[in-house]
């Protein structure tokens, strides 16, 4: 009783303590807001912008920008710089690579004021009686990688409309007539969605509204060759060097049949005409962007030369195509947004990139695009990735779709545990046994095929976009077969687990196991990215011997390897892939830890690893003798 009593005293002392404030302290109040920018109308813009780009200056990454901006009323008026950008799913826009910022009415200058709240909001004093405004400034793109993605090089350029103009406050972007013109250097042939004419190097484009025009960038080059896949799709190619655009027929026709594919799966297509804007170049950066009548599609040189090596790369125009029906046409509610500025909100990206992963590997399949066996082996290596996350016991799938906005796609020290935009991969392993629950309570007459259809194929030719909740998912679902899908969705979306969702490859007739034979495609990723050990020792290392992950928990991480660290060696001679993949081997089965030297910061030390299960890698096996569903998915229709 003493001891409870002495304790409550001195409580009640420490709480009065706490409660008197030393006069004296400052102890200001907020200061106030400046009033908010009206939010965007729905209602007719008064007259048409024009806007008008020089980008003969692709050596420097500099498009100069001229845009006529039509205003009906003086005083204070706002032009916003794209802040939130379609695809990215964050507010990305690179307002820091705008520059030389000016206004005119006539021939006078009108200062220009920042919006202290919003940064990507420019106010100027609009005087009495101008009818128009003259905006120009420079775009100066990244001239090379860590400055961000590099656009442009001496004979090829991606021009993004959305990084090179302004748009007028208060109006819907799809209400806003545009006027493009742009000249581009001697030689280069331009590419967009939106259609032109040019005399000599100057293009003229067919007048469209502002948000159709953001969402068809250009890329043009001096070395081009378009293939038409079909009457409405062509595959226009651009490269560093002609011989990356040749072509084997059988390579065209395995791009054709991705169309016809999609086609048949979707049973509409949203688009008058499509792009695929495939840049072949080690000069400008690698891309992959959605757009409803085109995609940027960006890969190394060897697409075409060097078909055999690249298997991964050919996943890029499948997702990509795909997004013109899941997540241009069909986007969710709550990711729309009428205007640039307002904050987009990603909770259904696992709908939205979850069902592109998983449409992207089904078609890649279908097509021949990559053959069934290495898609497999593909599909082994995101099921192996995310069932040994450790992450996933701490943050539910439907947190990581606001990684881009919290990241924005910066390295992590530690991404197993941190996770990452699972979204795209662990959404795929949901519409994956989706389809297995479909097959088996409809015994095997329908499949996520018949999803498809409902969900995207109708208004063919709309290039408009389509809303959608959570509940317009599960009614379209139920409507193809009554279950529980809220609850299937809500336990694999929302709840944290130990595993990942793998019943649609152990229902679709396959189990994800190791064996210490790595497969073709996990080879050449190592051939790019380094060696990976990650389902051994628990890390990956680059050829140099630099670490570039490390699994929480596992047995790298408890010997106390970072990201960033530099093997020096192994055992008694210095580091190289082959001596680790040797040394974990020879441990297998012995008590004898595997040894290395580690140098990180400006220490050296020896490490020893204590693990003895050998190498690792995952593969598919198939589970029974006949076609399971999984089999029937990946299948040409």
């Amino acid at each position: 009783m003493l001891r409870s009593g002495l304790a409550v005293l001195l409580l009640c002392a420490g709480t009065a303590a706490l409660a008197q404030v030393p006069s004296g302290n400052s102890a200001p109040q907020p200061y106030p807001y400046p009033a908010p920018i009206a939010p965007p109308q729905d209602r007719p813009f008064p007259g048409t912008i024009a806007l008008d780009i020089d980008a003969t200056n692709p050596s420097q990454g500099i498009f100069d920008v001229k845009e006529t901006i039509p205003v009906t009323a003086s005083g204070d008026t706002v032009f916003f710089y794209p802040h939130w950008i379609p695809g990215n799913h964050a507010p990305s826009g690179q307002i820091e690579k705008l520059t030389g910022l000016t206004f005119r009415a006539g021939n006078t200058v009108l200062p220009w004021r920042r919006d202290p709240v919003n940064l990507f909001a420019f106010h100027i004093d609009v005087p009495a009686g101008t009818r128009k405004v003259e905006a120009a400034f420079q775009f100066v793109g990244a001239v090379k990688p860590d400055e961000g993605a590099v656009f442009t090089s001496p004979d090829l350029l991606r021009l993004q409309w959305i990084s090179a103009s302004l748009y007028p406050a208060g109006y819907f972007v799809r209400d806003i007539p545009v006027a493009a013109t742009v000249k581009y250097p001697d030689g280069f042939t331009a590419v967009s969605a939106v259609p032109s004419t040019h005399t000599g190097q100057t293009y003229r484009y067919q007048l469209s509204n502002y948000e159709v025009l953001m969402d068809s960038p250009v890329l043009a080059g001096r070395y081009y060759k378009a293939y038409a896949l079909t009457p409405r799709v062509t595959l226009d190619t651009f490269a560093d060097k002609p011989e990356e655009l040749v072509a084997k027929p059988e390579q065209i026709a395995a791009h054709t049949r991705l169309v016809e594919q999609a086609v048949k799966l979707f049973g509409a297509q949203h688009y008058d005409n499509y792009h695929f804007l495939l840049s072949i170049s080690d000069q400008t950066s690698g891309s992959g962007l959605e757009h409803h009548r085109s995609s940027e599609d960006g890969t190394r040189p060897g697409y075409f030369t060097e078909w055999d090596s690249q298997i991964a790369a050919r996943n890029l125009l499948p997702h990509e195509y795909t997004h013109s029906w899941d997540g241009k046409f069909r986007r969710a509610a709550d990711l729309w947004v009428p205007a640039y500025d307002q904050p987009m909100r990603p909770g259904l990206l696992w709908v939205y990139e979850g069902q592109t992963q998983f449409w992207g590997y089904v078609l890649q399949a279908r097509s021949g695009l990559v053959s069934k066996e290495d898609t497999l082996d593909q599909l082994a290596g995101i099921a192996a990735q995310l069932d040994t996350q450790p992450g996933r016991r701490w943050r539910a799938l439907f947190d990581t779709t606001y990684d881009e906005s919290l990241n924005a796609r910066r390295p992590k020290g530690w991404a197993s545990w941190q996770r990452g935009e699972e979204y795209y991969n662990e959404g795929l392993l949901i519409w994956l046994d989706a389809d297995e629950v479909i097959r088996e309570r409809s015994g095997g007459a329908k499949s996520i095929d018949d999803f498809a259809r409902a969900f995207y194929g109708m208004r063919d030719g709309d290039y408009g976009e389509l809303t959608y909740t959570v509940d317009d998912v599960v009614r379209t679902l139920n409507g193809v077969v009554p279950y529980d899908w809220a609850g299937f969705l809500d336990k694999r979306v929302n709840q944290t687990s130990s595993g990942a969702p793998l019943d649609g490859f152990t229902k679709g007739g396959y189990k994800l196991v190791y064996t210490d034979q790595p497969t073709k495609v996990s080879q050449q990723g190592a051939r790019t990215r380094g060696a990976d050990f990650t389902y051994s020792i628990g890390m990956g290392a680059d050829s140099t011997g630099n670490v570039t992950g490390v699994l929480w928990d596992g047995p790298a991480f408890k010997a106390g390897l970072v990201v960033g660290a530099q093997l020096l060696a192994v055992g008694d001679g210095a580091y190289s892939p082959e001596r680790l993949n040797a040394a974990i081997t020879a441990a297998k089965g012995s008590n004898q830890p595997i040894r290395l030297v580690v140098k990180h910061n400006d220490q050296v030390k020896a490490v020893t690893i204590d693990y003895h299960g050998g190498l690792r890698y995952p593969h598919l096996v198939k589970t029974g003798t006949a076609d399971g569903g999984l089999d029937r998915l990946l299948a040409s229709k």
